[in-house]
């Protein structure tokens, strides 16, 4: 029986073929996942494309930032609840006037200290303007002594209830009502996801105010 030889460049295939049979691969994108795992900047971009839901995430993320800024400058509960809402309302309208997405933390921050000193100097205007309040404002410009000793005392109770938590749950606490950090922030700070952080931060509310028993309720 004779061998038939057969040609090498029958035996190869053709660039043609190689093309056809060569896998295709798809780059993943940020729209390919949950918005929970989105940049910032990419969330920032599609909030100034009036994605709604973009800037809802945005807000679950830095709301906890904008209220810390706020209690440091206002000292008060209610009013920096509040003036969270206008900050983030704020920010809402204005969104399209941010350049750089990336520095979207920085920007939310200095609107939130720009409306809290408006709100102060208003605020300032209004004692000063009011007979009534004349004696209490020489006190202490807001509150009269007996409240100002139950505000002082009540931070002591939360600075000792901080003290008898462990340090997960202090450090998570401190990191977003004290200094300020957002949900990424501390995901960065912590070497954690988001998820875990918010898990975290619900953890160590609940054992703070089991710490603090009816304290807030006085």
């Amino acid at each position: 029986m004779t061998a038939i030889a057969t040609p090498l460049s029958a035996q190869r295939p053709s660039a043609a073929e190689l093309f056809e049979t060569t896998p295709t691969f798809r780059v993943v994108t940020a729209q390919d996942l949950p918005l929970t795992e989105w940049e910032t900047e990419d969330l920032v971009r599609a909030a100034q494309d009036d994605d709604r839901e973009a800037f809802g995430e945005l807000v679950v993320r830095f709301e906890g930032m904008v209220q810390a800024v706020a209690l440091r400058r206002l000292g008060n509960y209610a009013e920096a609840a509040e003036l969270s809402q206008e900050v983030l309302i704020r920010a809402m309208d204005r969104l399209h006037q941010l350049s750089e997405p990336r520095a979207f933390g920085a920007w939310l921050k200095s609107i939130t200290v720009r409306m809290a000193i408006n709100r102060q100097v208003r605020r300032k205007r209004s004692v000063d303007t009011e007979p009534a309040t004349l004696e209490a404002t020489c006190i202490d410009e807001r509150r009269s002594p007996v409240e100002a000793a139950l505000t002082a005392e009540r931070a002591e109770q939360v600075r000792d209830g901080l003290a008898r938590l462990g340090d997960l749950d202090r450090t998570t606490l401190e990191a977003f009502y004290v200094r300020g950090q957002s949900l990424v922030e501390m995901s960065d700070s912590f070497s954690a996801p988001v998820g875990t952080i918010k898990r975290r931060l619900h953890v160590a509310r609940k054992r703070l105010a089991a710490e603090l028993g009816e304290l807030f309720a006085v």
